[in-house]
């Protein structure tokens, strides 16, 4: 009896935890705010509000999360 009271809120801090988990996934790895985020990165570089060294870094990381997002994409849509 004390063991289950004491796990219950373990259990909840875990299942919250996959929760908060899986929401920052969701987000990180939408292609279509991968996309926007792409576009205003390359307005500031045209804009010249941000370096070429800058502008490339970013954009890297970008397009490897958008190959990601697109691969789980395909994997759900199997």
């Amino acid at each position: 009896m004390i063991f289950k009271a004491l796990a219950f809120p373990l259990k909840s801090i875990i299942l919250l935890g996959e929760k908060i988990k899986e929401e920052a996934d969701r987000v990180l790895f939408d292609s279509k705010t991968i996309e926007q985020q792409l576009i205003r990165l390359q307005m500031m570089y045209e804009l010249g509000e941000i370096s070429q060294d800058i502008y490339e870094q970013q954009e890297e990381e970008l397009l490897l999360r958008y190959q990601v997002a697109k691969m789980k994409e395909r994997e759900v849509g199997r």
